[in-house]
């Protein structure tokens, strides 16, 4: 199990499909302080869902949101996902094929929340 606060691997990305393993999973993200991230079966295809409200770090600026909904544009147009929703402390995409590529989505977006949360923590922004 990776260290509280740091991005996970696909592999351990919870399958929140059923409500009570969403609960368990949101739970586990907030004691441990960490972005929650899960992907669920709807119908044939997969979601994925993070939320930063889980965590009391830093809201993640509107310059860090425009790299995030740029990719999820980007997943959009290849066909990768169907829709997606971008927000400073949520994502939601959806139908998309398989789990695999699911988890592969809601771990590089993990990551990249993370990643943009620690940089723009660590950067002051100038004055305008």
């Amino acid at each position: 199990m990776p260290t509280p606060g740091t991005p996970l691997p696909p592999s351990l990305i919870p399958d929140c499909t059923k409500p009570e393993a969403h609960h368990a999973a949101y739970r586990s993200a907030k004691t441990n302080d960490m972005i929650f991230v899960c992907v669920a079966r709807q119908g044939q295809r997969w979601k994925v869902e993070l939320d930063a409200f889980s965590s009391s770090g830093a809201t993640i600026p509107d310059e860090a949101v425009a790299v995030l909904r740029s990719a999820a544009e980007t997943l959009v147009l290849t066909d990768a996902v169907t829709q997606a929703n971008i927000a400073p402390d949520y994502i939601s995409m959806w139908a998309i094929e398989t789990e695999q590529r699911a988890r592969e989505i809601a771990a590089a977006f993990h990551a990249a929340m993370h990643g943009l949360r620690l940089l723009y923590t660590a950067v002051p922004r100038q004055q305008r």
